[in-house]
């Protein structure tokens, strides 16, 4: 290759990349000037936004509440890359948004999880997504949502003997209660997502690729030089970190769908002579893979393995991390809360009596304290902090026109705490959630799963599931946390986490 032609590429390539950004530039300053009127836009520059992002959770946090405190409008915008994300604290503005059936595309950050999520529920874009719930819902029926609540009950009986035992090896009885609970979670999802029993070696090998991968995502999302394409990413140390642990959470869900395809085919025969009547209960217990199977046998809509493993990979995720970490954060809330604390058990005390059978559905429904409790503790830490929606088309919020394609965010955990809404909002108060309170609440104001037809599919499950192990626990012992509120710092990595991972609770016997 002559010297010519090799400067000749080489201006070709500069005279691309200074075009593109040139271009980068003109969109970053259009959209800048068309959105100038927005709240927050002019109180940081580029630079300065960029440079938050990039920060600690907590220092993101102290700007975002800094906005929240400047703008009495109720929504502020910063900016991701040549983006701008539109933050909404108002429950009225949210409403326009979270109700509506026009705006319900997940914002453009959500393609992040495709290469793990590929198009299941949380990331499926809009016409997959109508298609694919209407064949889903079915299965988060309450008479089978009630088959599974036996699951439950056997999987939390387990991990109780799990805790006993680390309690007898450890003399002050402190224990790091989130790793149980990660367990137990797991182990219920499996069963009734894939109706498989997982041992030790399975829960702790897709633990440690998804608190990988969490963490990888989550440095992805706020370092936006780490947004080029992703080929490229993958490329780089890690990237390929990134990728290997999704190949390793992926393996486990495809072996998973493997062996129940096969399973099926080989006891379709013998299912067919089976009597109704001499099926057991267990046998009579379909998993959500099985339902989906079925369904996917009779309906038009038929799913590929893909959609499949799409579809079990975000039920596992969705339906054991999230609630792990909303059981840990309900114990660390009663184990803050003496008086709260007294008030659990007597409501225990008063329902199970001196029963040590686990609790029936008929039982969980009485205890309308202990729900108080846990949609407190919600409030205070939810799982998700943060959700974003795309603009389909142009909004007015206010005097404020958002135009179409904008991320619009619902910060969760601020909305939560937002001292406009809510009285003292730091303070544990389960009584917010009595029903005379909460008709002063706007209905956008307390959306922990979400709100309207893009909300969690799962939210009754995810309720059953807390309010059975919380039993089990509190049944036995009684809780004190080693941190108080004011000490426990969080990080947002996809879930909200505590920053150094540990919920450390004291557990005594109860009588």
């Amino acid at each position: 290759m002559t010297m010519s032609l090799l400067l000749l590429i080489v201006s070709a390539f500069g005279v691309i990349i200074f075009s593109k950004i040139i271009c980068i530039m003109y969109t970053f300053y259009t959209k800048r000037k068309k959105m100038s009127h927005i709240p927050g836009i002019t109180d940081y520059s580029f630079f300065e936004i960029l440079h938050m992002l990039t920060r600690p959770q907590k220092e993101r946090m102290k700007m975002f509440l800094s906005l929240l405190q400047k703008n009495k409008d109720g929504l502020y915008a910063i900016w991701i890359r040549q983006d701008p994300v539109v933050y909404v604290v108002k429950p009225e503005l949210l409403e326009s948004i979270l109700q509506s059936n026009t705006h319900v595309e997940k914002s453009e950050l959500y393609n992040f999880f495709k290469l793990w999520l590929g198009n299941g529920l949380l990331s499926a874009p809009v016409e997959q997504w109508y298609r694919h719930r209407r064949i889903l819902l079915p299965t988060f029926h309450f008479n089978i949502l009630e088959k599974f609540a036996i699951v439950m009950s056997e999987k939390t009986e387990i991990i109780i003997k799990c805790i006993e035992e680390k309690i007898a090896e450890n003399s002050t009885q402190v224990i790091d209660i989130w790793p149980f609970m990660q367990k137990v979670t797991f182990n219920i999802i499996c069963e009734t997502t894939m109706g498989v029993n997982v041992d030790d070696e399975d829960v702790t090998s897709y633990g440690l690729a998804l608190n990988k991968y969490l963490k990888l995502h989550a440095v992805r999302l706020t370092q936006s030089w780490l947004w080029i394409y992703d080929w490229i990413y993958y490329l780089t140390p890690q990237g390929r970190q990134y990728k290997s642990t999704i190949n390793s959470m992926h393996s486990f869900t495809k072996k998973v769908i493997r062996k129940k395809k096969l399973a099926r085919m080989q006891n379709n025969k013998s299912q067919n002579k089976q009597d109704d009547s001499d099926t057991s209960d267990k046998q009579k217990r379909k998993a959500f893979l099985d339902l989906l199977l079925d369904m996917n046998e009779k309906s038009d809509v038929s799913l590929t393995d893909e959609e499949l493993r799409a579809h079990v990979d975000t039920f596992v995720f969705a339906g054991h991390d999230t609630t792990s970490i909303s059981v840990s954060w309900t114990l660390f809330c009663i184990g803050n809360d003496l008086k709260c604390q007294e008030k659990v058990h007597e409501e225990l005390k008063e329902i199970f009596k001196d029963s040590q059978i686990p609790a029936s559905l008929k039982e969980l429904s009485q205890l309308k304290y202990l729900e108080r409790v846990i949609k407190e503790s919600r409030r205070l830490y939810p799982s998700v902090p943060l959700i974003l929606r795309k603009i389909s088309e142009d909004i007015k919020m206010d005097k404020y026109i958002i135009p179409k394609g904008t991320s619009v965010a619902a910060p969760i955990m601020l909305l939560h705490r937002n001292p406009a809404i809510w009285s003292d909002p730091l303070k544990f108060d389960p009584d917010r959630f009595l029903s005379e309170n909460l008709k002063q609440i706007h209905p956008c104001a307390y959306i922990p799963f979400s709100v309207g037809p893009r909300n969690c599919i799962g939210q009754k499950f995810a309720m059953i599931e807390e309010k059975i192990i919380l039993t089990a626990i509190l049944r036995k012992w009684r809780v004190k946390s080693m941190k108080t509120h004011e000490e426990m710092t969080t990080m947002n990595y996809i879930i909200l986490r505590p920053e150094d991972e540990f919920i450390h609770l004291c557990l005594l016997p109860k009588e």
